[in-house]
């Protein structure tokens, strides 16, 4: 009989749910969203998925995550929520908040 380690081990990780919110198709929004695409790919490994709010078109969605600035980017799961503003450009700053390490495999 497998223990509870076993089983455990056994369970697909969870997926890291995201969420950016841009303003548009402007050149900070674009850099945003590939930075993140780009962190994903490499630090995720498929493990995670993005939800891109565009307030441009549905201002009203920024009430539900309090965002006062863009872009913006939340990680709604694993709890607890996460925010990150700008760009995304830091790729280790944008680790950290989204609490992964360089160099480390999500478990």
């Amino acid at each position: 009989m497998p223990t509870k380690q076993a089983k455990a081990s056994k369970k697909t990780p969870p997926v890291m749910q995201l969420r950016l919110y841009i303003a548009g198709q402007t050149p900070k929004s674009l850099m945003a969203l590939n930075n993140l695409k780009n962190i994903c790919e490499t630090h995720l490994s498929g493990q995670y998925r993005i939800e891109v709010i565009d307030l441009v078109r549905s201002p009203q969605l920024a009430r539900g995550d309090q965002i006062l600035a863009i872009p913006t980017l939340v990680r709604d799961l694993p709890r607890p929520m996460r925010k990150i503003i700008g760009d995304l450009s830091n790729t280790e700053r944008v680790l950290v908040g989204l609490d992964l390490r360089p160099g480390e495999a999500r478990p």
